[in-house]
C-alpha cells in the first residue's frame, strides 16, 4: 500500500518557514455566486483509526465498511501490519474507495520501526499495542511530530511496568520493548495535553492481564467527546468499560469481539464545506449525517447558528443556509465560544470569524498549540499576514473585523490550517495556500470536493 509522504515546514509563525513545494502553491478559488451544493464525505479518521486498533486486537477478523483512506489511516495500517496484523482490501459499497478486512495476528511481533508521520492517533494509540508484542518497536515520525506531547502515553506505559526507552525526552523517538504481555491495573496520568493519552490506554486495556483502572490527575481534560467515542467503540465489541466518576475509567480484561463496522462520514471534515455556505452565501448539504454520533463535528449544527446560519436536518442530510446579507456585510455574527470539547473545529471557525461583521472570542483551545502545529500561533500569523486583526490569548484567540487582502497562506503541514486558508480564499482574491496537499492527512479529496462545491 502506497503512503503519501508529506514533510512539515520548520515552524516559526512570525518568521520564515521552509517551504515544502517549489511553486507558489494552490490558488484558493474565489466564490463568485451563492452556493447550492450537496456533498458526500469519506469516513471519519477518528473512528477509522480506533476501529483499526480494536480490529487488530480482536478475537477474529473484522471488516471496516467505508473506512477513511488517507495518510493518517494508511500510517495506522502500516504500523499494525509491521506488528503482524493482516489486511485485505475489498470492493467498497460507497464512492470513496475499498472496504478493509482486518485479520489479527496469532502473535504480535515487534523488532520493527513504525513511522507515525504527523498522526497523533498513530504515535499515541500504537505504543500500547507494541507493548503487547514480542520484541522492540521503535516509533518516530515527521520533524514536527517530535515536538508533539507524548508524556501521558510514555509515563503511562512505564507506570504499568513496560520497558520504554525515550532517553527522558517524553517525546518521539522512543522504543517500546514488548514482552507479549502487560500487567495493567491502577494507573494515574496527566492527560491535560491530549485526550488521546486516555484513549490510547483504554483501547488496548482489555488485552492487559488486569485491564486498567485509569485516573486523570490534571486540572483539565480537553476533547472529552473523543474519549466517549473510544468508550463506545470498545462497548460495541463487548468490552466492559465503566466510568465511576469524572476523570476515571475502568476497563475489565477480556476478549475484544470481532465485528463488521460501518464507518460514519467525517463530520469534522464537513466543517470547511458547511462554513463555506456562510462565507459565499447560499447553502451546502452534507449527506450521510448520522442521527446519533460521538463525533465532535456534530456540534457544528449548534455552533453555526451562533454565527447567523440556519441549519436544517432532514433524514440523513444536514443543510447550512447562509444568513441574510446587508449592504455593508455578510451577515456573519461575532461569537463568544468555548471550544474545549471541539478544538479540532477551531481553525475553520476562526477563519469564519475573520470574515464576520463583528468581533469574536474563541476560548478553551489552548491545547491546540500542540496539535499538528501550534494552531493558535499559525492562525494569528496567517490571518494577520493578510491584514487581519487576531490576538493570541492564553487559552484562545480574539478576532476583530478587518479588511483582508490576498497573499501567501502557510499551512505548516497542517490539514486544518490549509482548509482555513481555502475558506478565507472564498471571500478574498489572491490567497495562495503553500501546501494544500497536507489535506491528504485526513481528506485526500479536499480540492476535488471544494471545486465540486463551487461548481
Amino acid at each position: 500500500m502506497q503512503i503519501s509522504r508529506y514533510s512539515a515546514p520548520e515552524f516559526d509563525p512570525y518568521g520564515e518557514a521552509r517551504q515544502t513545494e517549489t511553486d507558489d502553491g494552490w490558488r484558493a478559488p474565489l466564490a463568485i455566486a451563492p452556493l447550492s451544493s450537496v456533498l458526500a464525505l469519506p469516513g471519519s479518521k477518528s473512528l477509522t483509526n480506533r476501529e483499526l486498533v480494536l480490529a487488530a486486537l480482536s478475537d477474529g477478523p473484522s471488516t471496516l465498511h467505508a473506512p477513511l483512506w488517507s495518510r493518517d489511516s494508511e500510517l495506522m495500517i502500516e504500523g499494525l501490519r509491521a506488528l503482524g496484523t493482516g489486511f485485505e482490501r475489498m470492493p467498497g459499497r460507497g464512492g470513496f474507495g475499498d472496504d478493509l478486512r482486518v485479520i489479527p495476528a496469532e502473535e504480535l511481533l515487534g523488532s520493527t520501526t513504525i513511522d507515525c508521520g504527523l498522526a497523533g492517533t498513530v504515535m499515541r494509540f500504537l505504543p500500547p499495542v507494541a507493548a503487547l508484542a514480542l520484541g522492540p518497536t521503535t516509533f518516530d515520525g515527521d520533524e514536527y511530530a517530535r515536538r508533539r506531547p507524548m508524556a501521558g502515553v510514555i509515563h503511562g506505559l512505564q507506570g504499568l511496568g513496560v520497558d520504554l526507552d525515550d532517553d527522558g525526552r517524553g517525546t518521539l523517538p522512543f522504543t517500546v520493548h514488548g514482552t507479549g504481555t502487560v500487567g495493567g491495573g491502577p494507573l494515574e496520568i496527566d492527560a491535560s495535553a491530549s485526550s488521546q493519552f486516555v484513549s490510547a490506554l483504554l483501547l488496548s486495556a482489555a488485552r492487559f492481564e488486569h485491564g486498567i483502572d485509569l485516573r486523570h490527575t490534571g486540572e483539565r481534560l480537553p476533547s472529552l467527546p473523543h474519549i466517549e467515542m473510544t468508550i463506545e467503540t470498545l462497548r460495541a465489541r463487548g468490552v466492559e468499560v465503566a466510568g465511576p466518576e469524572p476523570g476515571r475509567w475502568i476497563v475489565e480484561p477480556g476478549a475484544i469481539r470481532a465485528i463488521d463496522v460501518d464507518i460514519e462520514p467525517d463530520l469534522s471534515n464537513a466543517a470547511p464545506f458547511l462554513v463555506a455556505a456562510l462565507v459565499a452565501g447560499g447553502s451546502v448539504t452534507i449527506t450521510g449525517w448520522p442521527a446519533e454520533t460521538t463525533q465532535v463535528g456534530a456540534q457544528l449544527a449548534g455552533i453555526l447558528p451562533l454565527f447567523g446560519a440556519r441549519v436544517e436536518v432532514e433524514a440523513d442530510r444536514l443543510t447550512v443556509h447562509a444568513p441574510a446579507r446587508s449592504d455593508d456585510g455578510r451577515g456573519i455574527r461575532g461569537v463568544e465560544l468555548d471550544l474545549s470539547e471541539a478544538g479540532e473545529l477551531a481553525p475553520n471557525l476562526v477563519a469564519l470569524a475573520a470574515l464576520a461583521d463583528e468581533p469574536s472570542t474563541i476560548l478553551g483551545i489552548g491545547h491546540i498549540r500542540h496539535h499538528e502545529t501550534d494552531r493558535l500561533a499559525a492562525l494569528a500569523a496567517e490571518i494577520n499576514g493578510l491584514g487581519g486583526k487576531v490576538t493570541e490569548l492564553d487559552d484562545g484567540l480574539r478576532i476583530e473585523p478587518a479588511p483582508l487582502h490576498g497573499g501567501p497562506w502557510r499551512a505548516y503541514a497542517d490539514h486544518r490550517i490549509a482548509t482555513s486558508g481555502a475558506i478565507i480564499g472564498l471571500a478574498v482574491p489572491g490567497v495562495v495556500v503553500d501546501d494544500i496537499a497536507s489535506t491528504g492527512k485526513t481528506l485526500p479529496q479536499f480540492t476535488a470536493l471544494w471545486e465540486q462545491m463551487l461548481a
